[in-house]
């Protein structure tokens, strides 16, 4: 899911909406920019139980893993 331009707090709430519509130990990638977002939406996730699988830059933007 492609959340490039997302601000905060909004790109965590489409995140996390879009894992609950998802079954249970489903993967899902979502790209973020760097700065607020990629510091804050993988916290807020894993305060919210959610497995964080990895987070790999790629230059221009992250790209968060999650398992739902």
């Amino acid at each position: 899911m492609d959340l490039r331009g997302t601000p905060c707090p909004i790109n965590f709430v489409r995140t996390k909406l879009k894992l609950e519509q998802l079954p249970s130990g489903s993967l899902l990638e979502v790209w973020l920019d760097p700065g607020e977002p990629i510091e804050q939406v993988p916290d807020s996730l894993a305060m919210e139980g959610y497995q964080i699988e990895s987070i790999d830059d790629r230059s221009e933007f992250f790209a968060l893993r999650i398992r739902c």
